[in-house]
């Protein structure tokens, strides 16, 4: 159903280091950049390998705010392991802990999942819903 997402960042540079630590366990990679020294509307594009975008980081420095309670973006993870990797690399990449890696049996006896706050406030979540 969606094409992609994008997220206003205040600091596209601390959120570009952010995202490439915290989505290189779950296959994802920076796809392609539209960064220039002091030009205004920067972006950064993430998805799978030679792939388009599916998350775009658009340069917002006054204004932007992530969107409010309900709201959150889960990434599709190969395995367990790639979760756990995920929630180590946020967290020290400057993101919070908002529900560490493990089973999630409210959501399905299968639903293995991590929740991070990223820089710039914005929900994520890793997620693997298959039996291990």
């Amino acid at each position: 159903m969606l094409h992609h997402i994008s997220f206003g960042v205040s600091d596209l540079d601390r959120a570009a280091v952010f995202y490439d630590a915290a989505l290189a366990p779950l296959g994802y990679v920076r796809v392609w950049e539209d960064i220039r020294l002091g030009e205004p509307d920067q972006a950064v594009g993430y998805g799978l390998p030679g792939g388009g975008d599916k998350l775009a980081l658009k340069h917002r420095p006054e204004g932007q705010r992530p969107p409010g309670p309900g709201f959150h973006l889960a990434f599709a993870a190969p395995n367990r392991q790639a979760i756990d990797a995920f929630h180590a690399a946020a967290l020290a990449h400057g993101g919070k802990d908002n529900g560490g890696p493990g089973l999630r049996p409210d959501y399905g006896p299968h639903y293995y999942a991590a929740f991070v706050i990223e820089p710039d406030g914005h929900h994520i979540e890793a997620v693997f819903n298959a039996s291990a």
